[in-house]
């Protein structure tokens, strides 16, 4: 799946806490966003698998939850979120399509990296593809009922997010093709630093 889906999808695990818990809105939300990018740091640097952790994601999140119930304080209540938002988006990108520059051909049988038992997981293809149109339906599914709840710059980032989805699901299928012409351009010397899906 692609990341505004992710970002959006971290934010609505926060919703409860900042409907029921209103002086932690701020920090829940901003927390499960952050959790539901942070993963795809690792896009350029071994994606999905340098920052993907589906397993200890979850561990901490099994963790940080029950102590954020019982002491509840900004600090808590960001870790638990951040932990969840995190094992929820490595979890689901074993759902979407594979790690190939073209995953709608469907030829990778890596989804995301499992450290626990040191495997991939195959792709399971219900969401065909990061920015398939299935993808972005899902992303304006999320933003919906966090449209309606937040306010301020939050919404904004929500709106914005629905705007990077829609340009990037219009744009997705010649992505490949672009870049792998841009890499042919580029100098020797940065050729190490490109992704091997892109040479």
């Amino acid at each position: 799946m692609m990341l505004p889906t992710h970002a959006l999808a971290g934010m609505v695990l926060a919703l409860p806490v900042a409907v029921a818990v209103p002086e932690f809105a701020g920090v829940a939300l901003v927390a499960g966003l952050v959790g539901g990018v942070v993963p795809d740091l690792d896009m350029y640097v071994g994606h999905r698998r340098t920052l993907h952790y589906p397993v200890y994601y979850s561990a901490l999140a099994a963790a940080a939850v029950p102590v954020a119930v019982l002491a509840p304080m900004a600090a808590t209540v960001a870790l638990a979120l951040f932990a969840v938002a995190a094992a929820v988006h490595s979890v689901a990108d074993m759902f979407g399509g594979g790690l190939e520059l073209r995953p709608w051909e469907g030829t990778s049988d890596r989804a995301v990296y499992d450290h626990y038992r040191g495997r991939w997981l195959s792709p399971r293809g219900w969401v065909r593809y990061d920015g398939a149109p299935e993808d972005f339906l899902l992303s304006v599914a999320l933003a919906a009922p966090l449209v309606v709840v937040v306010d301020g710059l939050l919404q904004w980032v929500v709106l914005a997010a629905v705007g990077v989805a829609g340009v990037y699901a219009a744009v997705r299928r010649v992505l490949p093709s672009v870049a792998q012409r841009v890499v042919t351009v580029l100098p020797s010397r940065a050729l190490p630093y490109v992704p091997g899906r892109y040479r």
